[in-house]
């Protein structure tokens, strides 16, 4: 009994970070789709054989940084 409440916790916290990465896509479609290209453009860059003349770990931290503040900017509630 304690396990299934505990796995229903579980799946009803999923099911609510989900439904506000929704609700956060559906108010600011623009910057989700900022963050999908961002993630993609990441993981490119993460198993790259190359490093790109050099510009790379900058990229990624950049990518890192731009991530992170697209995050916080979608938590916002002006």
């Amino acid at each position: 009994m304690k396990r299934s409440l505990i796995s229903n916790a579980g799946w009803v916290a999923f099911a609510l970070l989900l439904s506000v990465q929704w609700v956060q896509a559906a108010a600011h479609p623009h910057i989700h789709n900022a963050v999908v290209a961002l993630r993609e453009a990441r993981t490119e860059l993460q198993e790259a054989k190359h490093d790109f003349c050099g510009h790379r770990a900058a990229a990624l931290k950049a990518a890192q940084d731009a991530l992170s503040q697209l995050q916080l900017a979608l938590q916002c509630n002006p």
